[in-house]
């Protein structure tokens, strides 16, 4: 088997950071690079960061997940505690069960969003109750939210819609009004701020950040619960690893550790691996940096788009900050072509989109559950028929943002 090259002699293709363009023939034009939704930044430091893991011979769980809790924490602020796991949606599923969500409770989740939002409530024979968002923000509609309570309700899940940070203040002030548990979902959230505070430090039960590979940080998959509250830290710690008292690091790092372990409670296989947490490391270190760049694209996106027949996204107020995980704008029902058209026509041009989210309401399993309509959720409804995602990442050039725009311009008129 061959060895590893080592960290001197290893060489990264970098196929992150070109910009690749077909070849000309004569007679011809070059073919411009397409420009994608979304391109990682993955640099050479988390190269030799995962060939360091590599080399060490410990690739689970670890030193390296440990280091990455930690920073991770320290990153919130005191008194925060963090919990690497193998992603997001099993973080929402571990902070609800150390939440003592069960059957009969009932749970408050905003309709526009990823299903995991939803289905990690289920999961543990709960029920869902959706919810409206709020026509500026796409947060959750707390107004509509109150008219749904019932006896059972237990738990509110507000989601951090593209990264724009939500009211932190009235989400908390509901919750305790109501005698809610709080488990945010700041999935698109790293690094957002509201009112001055990062989402993650506030004090909700738990939240829940995502490093999925298209995420403001990225470990490839994964993800972190934060809490404040230690008994809710050290269930998910127990419940993220079989139920096991003791991992493996804990049984074999150390010569002479005991082997000994118990189970304590029926667990899940949720850990986060030592490689993938040594990219986490690098990232965190530059979270900050990456943010600034999507929000640079983002200024020009807001900028550039102005006066065309479209919402763009909210700026969060005075002393916050918004995370620019997505671009999401929705078409006017007036524009002269309408989502799919310009969805086609991006394409053809070799811009890449998306659409998030069709809501949860409109999906087959929670429309016939909970027998939706659409006309109850009115505001992501409408914000669905028009929605697109336009491309959104770290290093995204002002050449490639105006391509965009002047491709939207030339399909909307």
């Amino acid at each position: 088997m061959q060895d590893i090259p080592s960290r001197r002699t290893f060489v990264s293709p970098n196929v992150h950071h070109r910009r690749i363009s077909t070849p000309a023939l004569p007679g011809t034009h070059a073919t411009p690079a397409k420009i994608p939704c979304f391109r990682p930044s993955i640099g050479e430091d988390e190269i030799e960061a995962v060939v360091d893991v590599l080399r060490s011979g410990w690739l689970t769980t670890g030193p390296r997940a440990r280091e990455f809790e930690e920073k991770f924490a320290a990153y919130m602020g005191e008194g925060v505690q963090a919990v690497a796991v193998n992603s997001a949606t099993a973080g929402l599923h571990l902070a609800a069960e150390a939440c003592g969500i069960g059957p009969g409770d009932e749970v408050l989740v905003p309709t526009l969003t990823f299903t995991a939002s939803a289905s990690v409530i289920r999961y543990l024979g709960a029920e869902v109750v959706l919810v409206d968002v709020d026509e500026n923000t796409h947060c959750i509609d707390l107004e509509q939210a109150e008219r749904l309570l019932t006896p059972r309700c237990k738990a509110i899940i507000p989601v951090h819609f593209a990264g724009f940070p939500c009211d932190m203040t009235q989400v908390l002030a509901f919750a305790r009004l109501h005698g809610l548990k709080v488990i945010e979902d700041a999935a698109h959230a790293m690094p957002a701020r509201r009112d001055g505070r990062l989402v993650g430090s506030w004090e909700s039960d738990a939240c829940v950040f995502s490093f999925y590979a298209c995420k403001p940080i990225t470990t490839g998959e994964g993800g972190m619960i934060v809490t404040r509250n230690g008994d809710i830290a050290e269930r998910a710690r127990v419940m993220r690893t079989h139920g096991l008292n003791r991992d493996a690091f804990d049984r074999f790092s150390k010569i002479g550790a005991s082997w000994a372990y118990d189970v304590v409670a029926p667990g899940f296989k949720y850990n986060l691996t030592d490689v993938a947490a040594a990219i986490g490391v690098v990232q965190l270190s530059r979270a900050n940096v990456l943010q600034a760049s999507r929000q640079a694209a983002a200024e020009r996106y807001l900028k550039r788009l102005t006066g065309l027949p479209l919402d763009c996204p909210a700026r969060p107020p005075a002393g916050s900050l918004h995370a620019w995980h997505m671009f999401p704008i929705r078409i006017h029902q007036n524009a002269r072509a309408n989502r799919d058209d310009l969805i086609a026509g991006l394409t053809a041009k070799g811009i890449g989109t998306s659409v998030h989210y069709r809501p949860l309401h409109e999906m087959t399993y929670w429309r016939e559950r909970y027998r939706c309509e659409r006309s109850d959720f009115p505001v992501a409804s409408r914000y669905f028929e028009g929605a697109v995602t336009l491309p959104l990442f770290p290093g995204m050039t002002n050449a490639e943002v105006n391509r965009v725009v002047d491709a939207i311009c030339s399909i909307l008129g």
